[in-house]
């Protein structure tokens, strides 16, 4: 593959891995009643900035949980549906070992599989591509994709921390989650819920994207040029933020959080419940050497074909 198909492939990458009172008063006191409910929005923000913090803090330290995701489209792209992501996800280090099924998946394709099982660790991402996939590549059913030795091989060091950079925020992790839903300037708390049977305290807020964006690791590896176009281009769209909501349990844990967007086109909406924090910390184990299939040694070896 040639060098600028690189570049193309990691500022692809790094884009789509950039694929969110009541106060009483008193007779005679008008400059204390008027100043009171300032005080109660202040306090009552103060005490939810004070909550968020904390279960970010634990969140963090947790580094791993279980996680049942579901996202659904509707009249973006290709179209509407849904997809489902099961598994158990782990971050500092990254880790993912989720199971995909839903509509999305195939995305127009009738040979598609009902479900992809994805395993990423040290940032190299395995893909099981199916019994059927593995009997057309002696047994092997699993595809690798190294980000890392594939920007490695091209020696362009800032190409290196997009495709790798990329790769790590396709893991968004629930610390990183709140830690983002912190920048919202119309952070509330909406008040106490149930969520799969736990009690929890819900929170919301919105980000626009500029801030999302800003927030994003990988956007610090693009060009002030590319930068400018990804913004343009998601303007384009018609997106004004990202609707963030939070339900933390009385162990001070996320135990859902959901993020919705509405553009020109259509809707996107995000829901992630978490379990089990901290209990999955080694249940991350990538497939054998033998049973997988290098996909940049294969396209590699196609680019050399074809030149020879």
């Amino acid at each position: 593959m040639s060098m600028s198909a690189w570049k193309r492939a990691g500022v692809a990458l790094t884009a789509t891995a950039v694929v969110t009172g009541l106060a009483g008063c008193q007779d005679g006191d008008a400059r204390s009643a008027a100043e009171a409910p300032a005080k109660a929005a202040a306090q009552g923000l103060e005490d939810v900035t004070k909550a968020l913090t904390a279960a970010f803090e634990k969140t963090s330290a947790a580094k791993s949980a279980k996680v049942s995701m579901t996202m659904s489209m509707e009249g973006v792209g290709a179209g509407s549906g849904t997809v489902t992501m099961t598994g158990v996800q782990g971050w500092d280090p990254a880790a993912l070992d989720i199971t995909m099924k839903g509509s999305l998946l195939g995305a127009g394709n009738p040979d598609a599989p009902e479900q992809v099982r994805m395993i990423m660790r040290d940032n190299v991402m395995y893909m099981d591509l199916g019994a059927q996939a593995a009997a057309k590549m002696d047994g092997k059913r699993w595809m690798k994709i190294d980000m890392k030795a594939a920007a490695d091989a091209t020696g362009d060091k800032n190409l290196r921390k997009q495709m790798t950079g990329g790769l790590e925020n396709m893991n968004q992790d629930p610390a990183q989650q709140l830690a983002l839903l912190l920048d919202s300037p119309n952070l509330k708390h909406v008040g106490a819920e149930k969520v799969n049977g736990m009690e929890t305290q819900h929170y919301k807020g919105t980000l626009t994207f500029e801030q999302m964006l800003k927030a994003n690791k990988s956007s610090k590896l693009l060009s002030k040029e590319q930068y400018d176009e990804l913004v343009a281009n998601v303007k384009k769209t018609g997106l004004k933020g990202y609707d963030t909501e939070v339900w933390v349990t009385e162990d001070g844990y996320p135990a859902r959080m959901d993020v919705g967007m509405t553009m020109a086109q259509g809707t996107v909406h995000m829901r992630a419940d978490y379990t089990d924090y901290g209990a999955a910390k080694a249940a991350v184990r990538v497939p054998p050497a033998e049973d997988t299939v290098d996909l940049f040694k294969m396209l590699e070896e196609a680019g050399r074909t074809a030149e020879g």
